[in-house]
């Protein structure tokens, strides 16, 4: 699908849901996903900006942006539109899907994207997301959680 035609398509969707979550009183997370659309945080912002809502904000995911940015960057930029947090880990050599790996094992830089996060006032949660399941990663994982925000 063109590029254009996907923005529109998303910002119609949005657009409906809107009501709905403004009367729930819940938040749509807009997660930044490896399917080649809102490629930078600028555009990320301006997007979640363009609905004039306190329903509409990030789901940031840090590990996702790695191939091409910087999580501390899209942190920055994204500020109080961040209304959670997904971390996982990537080693960017691989470059393909194949580079998520277990947390502290990669390249994300978990000491900025901390630093990034408090830097905006960011007391959410942050959720560890583990591709795929293995025995003993729940476990691993964990530990690597611990070690990151103590």
């Amino acid at each position: 699908m063109p590029y254009d035609v996907c923005y529109e398509r998303a910002k119609e969707a949005v657009t409906q849901l809107i009501p709905t979550a403004e009367q729930l009183g819940v938040t749509l997370g807009i997660e930044n996903v490896w399917n080649k659309f809102l490629l930078s945080p600028l555009e990320m912002r301006d997007f979640i900006d363009g609905f004039g809502s306190k329903a509409v904000g990030s789901y940031f995911d840090a590990g996702n942006v790695l191939l091409t940015g910087y999580p501390d960057h899209w942190i920055k930029i994204l500020g109080q539109r961040i209304v959670r947090v997904h971390v996982k880990d990537f080693k960017k050599s691989v470059g393909t899907a194949e580079g998520f790996v277990d947390m502290l094992e990669g390249d994300v830089d978990f000491e900025a994207v901390k630093t990034a996060l408090a830097g905006v006032g960011y007391d959410g949660y942050v959720t560890a997301e583990m591709l795929p399941y293995q025995p003993g990663r729940p476990e691993k994982t964990a530990a690597a959680m611990k070690k990151i925000f103590k």
